[in-house]
């Protein structure tokens, strides 16, 4: 039992068991004197909000009534939502306190936080996507449609949006400001929306797998649009950490298919990991290139930890008409370390430790197809 499931309120008492929750999270205590804007947190602290939100989500009748499962992976989401402002706080020229891309950085804090304590995937991955939207629903009728559709669809794909809601509810009302009523009509008006497009509590659905690749790659396109599938190759794209076992999961899954590998052209040009990768990026893009003009199918075999990254290579098979399909192997993180330490070129510690910390989950929303791997 990890820590979450030990400390989440339960009835008939639901008391947050706020003094057990400090001396077992070094990163709650981390947000102790942590300051905020008066106006929209006039309760004080970042740790005072947190725990005055743990309270709410404790009292919402519509909590208490979820599953138990459920109800740890809210429970999970509220304590670990405001986790990066002690990163993202700064007091501006103007006396002002912010906070900027605290939602972003809590997501990756989140994925981190629970992978240490040993979560399933989708378990994790469901707590962080709602931290890395978990403010969507205050001001969300104030974006483009196009813009929210994204955001729901994705947030669907992914978790829920009832659970966003309940998350942005225990948020509101663990603050002390003057606009907190009308906060809640906000959320109320998101889940009505995302009720009425028919992914409120399950994934939005999508003519096909091309259909919804598609769709997140052009901000001009329709959910609903069936896109004619017109790829002609497929091309996996790995996604781990070192020592992870991708190289494993390759020779296992995808035995005589060529292989784009990052460490291989490193060997042969003489780069090391802590090197400009450049050329390492560059010879491997002309190798794919190859393979794709002759429509042979490939391994892009390479960390790929960030969004960003995976996007370059994702592009380029997509300009040549090839069909993606993410592969993510993870392991344990003392499984994972003792791998790296035994291969004959091992990434530095103090390397891996930077990677994990930006480190971004492939989903659904990237490729035509995403499996997350546990590789223990």
């Amino acid at each position: 039992m990890n820590g979450f499931e030990r400390l989440c309120p339960d009835g008939p008492e639901w008391t947050v068991p706020w003094d057990a929750i400090r001396a077992e999270f070094d990163w709650v205590r981390r947000m102790d004197g942590v300051p905020q804007d008066a106006v929209h947190h006039a309760e004080g602290d970042v740790a005072t909000h947190t725990r005055l939100a743990c309270e709410a989500l404790a009292a919402l009748p519509a909590w208490r009534e979820r599953p138990r499962d459920e109800r740890v992976r809210l429970f999970a989401a509220v304590l670990l939502h405001d986790a990066a402002k002690p990163f993202c706080t700064q007091v501006e020229e103007d006396g002002r306190i912010t906070a900027h891309g605290h939602s972003r950085r809590g997501d990756l804090i989140a994925r981190r936080v629970l992978w240490e304590a040993g979560v399933p995937i989708a378990w994790r991955e469901h707590v962080a996507a709602l931290i890395r939207h978990h403010q969507v629903p205050f001001w969300a009728l104030e974006r483009p449609r196009g813009e929210l559709d994204r955001i729901v669809h994705r947030v669907s794909l992914l978790a829920r949006n009832d659970h966003l809601g309940l998350l942005a509810t225990a948020d509101i009302l663990g603050r002390v400001c003057a606009d907190q009523a009308g906060m809640l009509d906000n959320v109320g008006l998101f889940l009505q929306y995302t009720g009425d497009d028919d992914c409120l509590d399950k994934p939005r659905r999508f003519p096909s797998d091309h259909a919804r690749f598609t769709y997140f790659r052009n901000p001009l396109r329709e959910a609903d649009y069936a896109a004619y599938d017109d790829t002609r190759v497929t091309v996996t794209v790995m996604s781990g950490l070192p020592g992870s076992g991708k190289d494993h999961w390759i020779a296992a899954n995808r035995p005589g298919v060529a292989v784009v590998s990052l460490d291989e052209w490193r060997e042969r040009l003489g780069v090391q990991p802590t090197g400009d990768q450049g050329p390492v990026i560059a010879a491997a893009t002309d190798q794919a290139k190859v393979l794709l003009r002759a429509g042979t199918p490939f391994v892009w075999n390479a960390t790929n930890l960030t969004r960003q990254l995976r996007a370059r290579c994702i592009g380029l098979v997509a300009d040549y008409g090839g069909r993606v399909e993410i592969v993510s192997v993870e392991a344990p993180p003392d499984v994972m370390r003792r791998r790296n330490r035994a291969r004959p070129r091992p990434v530095p510690d103090g390397v891996i430790d930077r990677m994990v910390g930006r480190w971004e989950l492939p989903d659904p929303t990237e490729a035509h197809r995403v499996d997350w791997v546990l590789n223990a």
